[in-house]
């Protein structure tokens, strides 16, 4: 196939193919001979070559043009290693966010795509894969409103009764209680949309998490407990997380088990968030896959998970030249699991426990984490392990660094504003 012509903006046009494809003669082509083929030189959206081919040639054109690229996430390229002269790039297959202090060097860098690819301009990040960018002087925020109110428009929950929690404390979801729903594929297609809603949005996680074990074959208790995550977020479809502009840099860790809490498994539901400076940057629930003893042995499970995540971003951080001079602290609200992970002798406890958990050990003895115990109720990561009371769950939410400002604009309504899709 030729060659897409100078000022033809399809990123997967680009890439060459490594091997020998072939497709069937498109519509309204005529030939001669028939049962013909086509050869493909380049490669085209729908081919499962595509993507990977297209990252190939990119990381090629920016590794020859200076960048490096990350070990930790492959997404990211650097370059430079001052202050004046650093400049990111982020990739998402074919959408590139760019950040520096030089604009110099970013009119640089769009200069040598534009000339390699044909690149649009968006300009300052605003808007970018569903998520709204908003600068002020304090510090940068993310939100997800417009899709959200995407989501309840298309379920039909945008003239809804509000709710103050996601999730109804006590709730126990279990598979085969309730009524098969006629139509799996809602319940599917809802729990996605909200899963990518939780990118920006921490306090529906725990939620979010429990309605995704019931995909393969929802009932209509699953598909209330839904209905009721979209009554909250009607509540607040704005809420955002912001960053302050003048932060520290110091990582803080919560972890946090509800031991043999599901029915069904009597498997454990953990939770973390990490902060970097005030500012929440990572989170996580999750049931465990397999099922701990006693409490302290989730505890630590838990612990090791987030340790695991904590090296990681001290990886990423060097990567963006933000230095980490200072352990990580991590807080613990189980004193047996803090001692477990500072006890250098195994005993009765701990000799079933997989050798990978003691990553936390290692890593305390090390010096990346400094463990500290904290009290339940100061425990960030509560509310990633079960739903809570609204009390609780506002306070909870209010830790995690969220806040709705939108809500005075719209008088606690959510359509202000809005218009739906036709």
């Amino acid at each position: 196939m030729a060659h897409p012509p100078n000022g033809y903006h399809n990123a997967f046009l680009h890439r060459d193919l490594n091997e020998e494809v072939y497709m069937t003669m498109p519509p309204g082509f005529e030939s001669e001979k028939p049962n013909q083929v086509c050869r493909l030189l380049r490669s085209l959206y729908g081919l499962k070559q595509s993507s990977r081919q297209w990252n190939a040639k990119l990381s090629t054109a920016l590794v020859h043009d200076g960048f490096k690229q990350s070990t930790v996430d492959p997404s990211l390229f650097t370059k430079g290693d001052g202050k004046d002269n650093f400049i990111a790039l982020l990739v998402y297959i074919d959408d590139i966010l760019v950040t520096s202090a030089n604009m110099e060097l970013i009119q640089s860098l769009k200069k040598f795509l534009d000339t390699a690819f044909k690149i649009k301009d968006l300009g300052p990040l605003g808007y970018f894969l569903g998520i709204e960018a908003h600068r002020i002087s304090d510090g940068l925020s993310l939100n997800q409103r417009k899709y959200a109110l995407k989501i309840l428009d298309e379920a039909g929950f945008l003239d809804s009764k509000p709710t103050n929690t996601p999730m109804v404390q006590g709730l126990k979801l279990v598979h085969n209680e309730g009524v098969p729903i006629t139509d799996a594929s809602m319940y599917r297609r809802l729990v996605g949309r909200l899963l990518y809603l939780t990118a920006t949005r921490p306090d529906i996680t725990f939620a979010v998490q429990q309605l995704s074990q019931y995909v393969d074959a929802p009932t209509d208790i699953h598909l209330f407990a839904a209905y009721r995550v979209l009554r909250y977020i009607k509540n607040s479809p704005g809420q955002e997380l912001f960053y302050l502009t003048d932060s520290d840099l110091q990582l803080k860790a919560f972890s946090d088990s509800d031991w043999a809490t599901c029915t069904e498994t009597r498997k454990s539901v953990t939770g973390y968030c990490i902060f970097l400076g005030s500012s929440l940057i990572s989170w996580r629930s999750k049931k465990k896959p397999t099922v701990s003893r006693s409490s302290s042995e989730a505890e630590y499970r838990v612990l090791a998970a987030t340790v695991c995540e904590i090296q990681w971003l001290t990886y990423l951080l060097n990567d963006l030249k933000v230095p980490t001079t200072k352990p990580a602290t991590l807080f613990c609200d189980n004193k047996s699991a803090v001692a477990i992970a500072e006890n250098h002798v195994f005993h009765e406890r701990t000799k079933h426990i997989d050798i990978d958990c003691h990553v936390v050990r290692e890593k305390f003895t090390q010096g990346l984490i400094k463990l500290l115990s904290v009290t339940s109720e100061n425990q960030l990561a509560d509310g990633f392990t079960k739903p809570l009371p609204a009390s609780s769950f506002n306070h909870f939410k209010s830790k995690l660094g969220t806040h709705d400002s939108y809500a005075p604009a719209y008088g606690g309504g959510c359509i202000e504003g809005y218009i739906p899709a036709k």
